[in-house]
C-alpha cells in the first residue's frame, strides 16, 4: 500500500468520532488475531503433515480400511 493511500486513510479516520475510530480498532484488532490464529493452525497443520510418525500412522491406516474401499460406497455425494 502506497504511503499515501495510508495518509490517506489516517485522514478519513481523523474525520470519525473518538467512539468510532476505537469501534474500528477494535475491528482491526479483530481481524488481525484471526490472522494469527489461522497462519498458527495452518503451521501446525504443515508441521504435522511433515511428522514422520504421522505419516507412518496414516499409512497404517490407510491399509488397514484399504478392504473396505470396495464395498461399493461413493466417498463423495
Amino acid at each position: 500500500m502506497s504511503t499515501l493511500t495510508l495518509h490517506e486513510i489516517e485522514g478519513e479516520i481523523e474525520q470519525l468520532s473518538l467512539e468510532e475510530q476505537l469501534l474500528l480498532m477494535e475491528r482491526l484488532a479483530r481481524r488481525i488475531r484471526r490472522h494469527q490464529a489461522l497462519t498458527v493452525e495452518q503451521s501446525d497443520l504443515a508441521g504435522m503433515a511433515n511428522d514422520p510418525a504421522i505419516q507412518e500412522e496414516l499409512r497404517r491406516i490407510e491399509l488397514e480400511f484399504a478392504p473396505t474401499e470396495a464395498d461399493g460406497l461413493d466417498a463423495a455425494p
